[in-house]
């Protein structure tokens, strides 16, 4: 049997240096975002992160079980498969992903890329304006591949997660990538529908407003260069 290889420790008091002896490790951070809307199997995982291999996938699974981050448990029959979840504490990480994010999305080198169903889910709740959203009050619902989520736009708040798309005024579905272009890329969403990449059911007007509600801060200034000495 293969011996796990050996964790390597900042061997720091602060306590930001020991939590990231666990979630600095490469995909850790990434596999708990995945769990962010509720349990996972193993194979949708390695979907969702299609650069993991299952061994590293693994390893960063009993790694989180560990320290607390993430339980597995076997769903009830007749369904009966082993699912990964985060625990109580694990799902208390989700501000660190919104701030991380609005941070890191300001970098002068970010770079658009594919994101799965729980990235750009979870960047909604990250970029949502209220100031734009002003008195809004609003249901929208979106269906990727099956994966349904409910927004509730209401004056000062935003809320989504996992819930049933047809109790919505406006739907989108399709490629979850497709959404992410209209919002935070300045696509149009006629060209997405005439693509076949995005659909859009019920009120288009709200659904074309609701696409105006996300927008990016603004991007760092580059550093200054060191100073050549004269």
């Amino acid at each position: 049997m293969q011996s796990r290889p050996r964790k390597r420790h900042y061997h720091d008091g602060c306590a930001v240096a020991q939590v990231m002896d666990v979630i600095g490790e490469r995909w850790a951070l990434l596999i708990m975002r995945e769990m962010m809307f509720g349990p996972k199997r193993f194979g949708d995982l390695r979907t969702a992160l299609p650069g993991i291999s299952a061994n590293v996938l693994t390893q960063r699974l009993e790694g989180l079980e560990e320290v607390g981050i993430v339980a597995r448990r076997k769903l009830p029959s007749p369904i009966s498969v082993q699912v990964y979840e985060l625990t109580p504490w694990g799902r208390e990480s989700e501000p660190l992903f919104r701030v991380i994010g609005r941070w890191a999305v300001r970098s002068p080198r970010f770079t658009p890329a594919p994101m799965s169903v729980a990235s750009v889910v979870l960047s909604m709740r990250t970029m949502f304006s209220a100031e734009r959203a002003r008195n809004l009050r609003a249901n929208i619902g979106f269906d990727f591949a099956g994966e349904q989520f409910l927004a509730r736009v209401r004056p000062g708040s935003f809320y989504i997660d996992v819930g049933d798309a047809k109790q919505s005024e406006a739907c989108f579905a399709g490629d979850q990538n497709a959404l992410a272009a209209l919002l935070y890329g300045g696509g149009l969403l006629a060209e997405m529908e005439a693509a076949g990449s995005l659909l859009v059911s019920g009120n288009y007007m709200l659904a074309e407003r609701y696409l105006t509600l996300f927008p990016l801060p603004e991007t760092a200034p580059p550093g200054d260069s060191p100073r050549q000495p004269d």
